[in-house]
């Protein structure tokens, strides 16, 4: 084959021509081993702690030992693919993953990609998964609640929007299924669902999205899965993208949110994995020396944001305000409501103009966090971390599990610091003795125990004790709306059920409350407007009871 003298002559001219001198910098690195998720890399002596690496492959890493002659990189994806003399670019970025209504309702890995085999997630929306945790001004106090459907949370240990409340238990003894009964029972009520699965099993993982689909819950969730074949890194990572999904929502959208974390004690068991090969000294039952705050540091970006404000001509529309259409600089101020913004801004509150709040105010990050303890062992060195961490705990009990009190929760250990600000009021009002009444029960229930003959005022509190046990009891997957509980809990406080056999007590409630929602639903859609336990209502509900008990005969 001949080249032709012009030929060559006219491509290197064009070539000449169209060339533009641009001069890019990368850092680029070496692999000097790899195996088990973790390399070291020679040769990136500008990298920064937590900046993302990429290797030939398209696999990423995270930078986290910066040594004096090599770089310790965790690796996110299959580092089999990686061998020793491979180059390692940086990239000058943090990790980020994508966010938005398109991952509502998919099921997605730890860097964010779908693993549902139902197409590509189609947004340009990104988040990075470490961020600061909002600072004191930018947050409001905990008061509006989060209804988990379950009667004894709801009643005893309320959570509120923006709180963290760890779930902590045994293996096996329903720390999950009160989780996904959270997520069940938002439904309608605009709050975002982000279910971070880590480190397991897959077959469990499709089992919990087969019944948030069931219920219809996918619509408004987010699953995360860091599966238990998945290296450590991912499981790592897994619970810090489920924090930035619902952070977009929070930020962006002024949206309440609830992530579940399931459950932190695998997520410390592979940080402490990926320390251990990145030879940094063990702490206490080996854990790193910064497992503290890497849990702290997740959980503490939950919170419910402070309101904003803007000043606006009195004729301007009030409909999807933001911040950046205020007449002067935006006005940020976390007071509770609209009259003590007015008065906070009288000074800067001309005739003619009128305050009013953006549509961002008051998004939330609610935080459900799992821990699994060992025999019953809270005082071990993860579950003390994590307690001291969050805003109460809901303890749950393997003898309780196994006696057929389900859920389990033993109500002497859980706490809920929130309290009644996280309650309606008519729950606050009808159930706020019942966490003492139920501990002074089981003192009684153990001296019982004894063969001792009780008087019959003793005898008369053991028998409502048995019966408010039995009517806290809840199947799976059934929470039950807020104006329910507080019917179905006042009938029982109020001694309506004291004649009734334990063993009827469920079936009771159900009746009732089908009689309420078909005979008196009156008094059902007063409470749920009032949300308070009037003298008129609360007449109205003894007469019903009374009625029903008549009708039924007893």
């Amino acid at each position: 084959m001949k080249f032709r003298a012009d030929e060559i002559s006219s491509v290197i001219q064009r070539e000449i021509e169209q060339f533009s001198p641009e001069v890019t910098r990368s850092e680029v690195g070496t692999v000097l081993e790899v195996g088990d998720g973790i390399a070291r890399v020679y040769g990136l002596s500008g990298l920064m702690a937590g900046e993302m690496v990429a290797f030939e492959n398209d696999v990423k890493g995270i930078a986290l030992n910066l040594e004096e002659s090599s770089v310790g990189v965790m690796i996110l994806g299959d580092y089999t693919k990686i061998e020793e003399g491979d180059t390692v670019t940086a990239t000058g970025e943090l990790l980020r993953v994508p966010v938005g209504e398109a991952l509502i309702g998919r099921v997605v890995n730890a860097l964010g990609e779908p693993i549902d085999e139902q197409g590509p997630v189609v947004t340009d929306r990104s988040w990075p998964i470490e961020s600061p945790a909002p600072g004191i001004a930018e947050r409001q106090p905990v008061d509006e609640p989060l209804q988990t459907g379950i009667k004894s949370i709801d009643a005893m240990t309320p959570i509120g929007r923006g709180q963290r409340e760890l779930i902590i238990g045994d293996r096996k003894t329903g720390k999950t299924a009160i989780a996904i009964d959270a997520i069940l029972n938002q439904k309608g009520t605009g709050v975002i669902c982000i279910y971070v699965a880590i480190a397991q099993k897959e077959s469990t993982t499709a089992g919990l999205v087969d019944i948030l689909r069931k219920h219809g819950a996918l619509d408004y969730t987010i699953v995360v899965a860091a599966g238990a074949s998945d290296p450590a890194p991912m499981a790592y990572i897994a619970p810090y993208a489920g924090c930035a999904m619902a952070e977009y929502f929070m930020y962006q959208q002024g949206k309440p949110t609830l992530v579940i974390y399931d459950d932190l004690s695998k997520q410390a068991v592979a940080y402490r994995e990926v320390s251990l090969l990145l030879r940094r000294p063990p702490g206490r039952e080996a854990f790193p020396g910064d497992i503290f705050y890497a849990h702290s540091r997740l959980l503490e970006r939950s919170a419910k944001l402070a309101n904003r404000y803007v000043i606006l001509p009195e004729n301007a529309p009030t409909d999807n305000v933001t911040e950046d259409m205020g007449v002067d600089q935006k006005v940020y101020i976390g007071v509770p409501g609209l009259e003590e913004a007015k008065h906070a801004l009288q000074e800067h509150y001309p005739q003619g103009h009128k305050v009013v709040k953006t549509t961002l105010s008051g998004g939330s990050l609610t935080a459900l966090p799992i821990i699994e303890t060992l025999e019953g062992e809270v005082s071990a060195y993860i579950p003390t971390n994590v307690i001291s961490i969050t805003d109460g705990q809901i303890y749950l009990v393997p003898d309780l599990f196994f006696a057929g009190v389900r859920p389990a929760i033993d109500v002497g250990i859980s706490v809920s610091r929130v309290g009644g600000k996280a309650q309606i009021p008519a729950m606050k009002k009808v159930a706020g003795g019942l966490r003492l009444d139920l501990a002074a029960f089981r003192e009684l229930e153990a001296f019982a125990q004894l063969g001792t003959e009780l008087d019959k005022a003793t005898q008369r509190q053991l028998d409502r004790g048995y019966r408010m046990v039995e009517l806290l009891k809840q199947p799976q997957y059934q929470p039950m709306a807020a104006v329910d509980q507080v019917m179905s809990l006042f009938a029982g406080i109020e001694g309506y059920l004291d004649d009734v056999p334990i063993r009827a007590v469920s079936r009771w409630e159900s009746d009732f409350l089908n009689f309420i929602r078909e005979r008196k639903p009156e008094i059902r859609a007063s409470l749920e407007r009032e949300k308070k336990m009037t003298e008129k209502i609360e007449a109205d509900l003894r007469a019903a009871i009374t009625e029903f008990k008549s009708q039924r005969g007893g």
